[in-house]
């Protein structure tokens, strides 16, 4: 167990990628907070923690307020003393946001997803940060996506999202590592097992005149190396070696989960 004796806390663990990345933490030993806006939904991942002999509790926490953040990492420390991990996985319904052109999109459309993103995670790194510099280390972890890299069509302001956050992973990176704080970014390539992908892959079928988000699918599988897309098992892996003292080198870097549809 690689994360024996941390404590991690997971924003938006009721989706599909930080639900996988909360059951990982928790089988390596992790003791994890999940926050969210559905009460449900992370109960239904705590209930599976539990099951697999896992320490968990549940907050509802909107991961876009100061206040709210705030006010949980105090609740977290009064009961465990520390925290050793943030790992931000918030999403949101991408209809309206992607799969239009540019030059159809409004400016609020547009911005939309560049201020939610990139205000959520400033606003937990920066909880996280203050605490963990205080006590001398921990990591911070931040997702983004390969068109924060690569010119992908009609993705409107995700693409500026998610820039913004690797940009902020760097910066971040560089003023904590003195203090033994790490920070470092995933980005993966569209995880089909997830909703949100579905979605995404429907919306961008549409724009191109597909018959389902399979042909889509297929045809992002075709541009990757490997021929596929990466799974959820693997994004969460990743998330616990880079959370682990294994990973005591790494910081201030983007860990390429592509599957090779971006080569360095």
């Amino acid at each position: 167990m690689i994360l024996k004796n941390k404590n991690a806390v997971i924003y938006g663990a009721g989706g599909a990628i930080g639900s996988a990345v909360a059951r990982a933490f928790a089988r390596e030993g992790a003791k994890v907070f999940l926050t969210g806006h559905s009460l449900n939904s992370l109960e239904i991942v705590a209930e599976a923690i539990t099951m697999e002999g896992g320490l968990v509790e549940v907050d509802v926490v909107d991961a876009t307020s100061e206040h709210d953040v705030n006010k949980h990492f105090r609740r977290m420390l009064e009961k465990v003393g520390k925290i050793d991990i943030s790992f931000n996985a918030i999403s949101t319904p991408q209809t309206g946001v992607q799969g239009i052109p540019l030059l159809k999109l409004s400016p609020e459309a547009f911005t939309f997803p560049i201020n939610l993103y990139a205000n959520s995670h400033f606003i937990t790194a920066r909880a996280a940060g203050e605490h963990m510099v205080e006590n001398g280390s921990g990591v911070i972890i931040t997702l983004t996506a390969t068109p924060s890299r690569k010119a992908a069509p009609l993705v409107g302001g995700m693409s500026g999202a998610w820039s913004v956050i690797e940009a902020l992973t760097r910066s971040l990176a560089v003023e904590l590592g003195t203090y033994g704080v790490r920070v470092v970014c995933l980005r993966p390539d569209g995880i089909p097992e997830t909703d949100t992908i579905t979605e995404v892959f429907g919306l961008h079928a549409q724009a191109y005149g597909m018959p389902s988000n399979k042909e889509f699918q297929s045809l992002m599988e075709s541009m990757a190396v490997l021929k596929r897309l990466p799974n959820l098992t693997e994004v969460a892996n990743t998330a616990v070696f880079i959370a682990s003292d294994q990973a005591s080198a790494i910081t201030g870097t983007v860990i390429n989960l592509s599957c090779g549809s971006i080569v360095d």
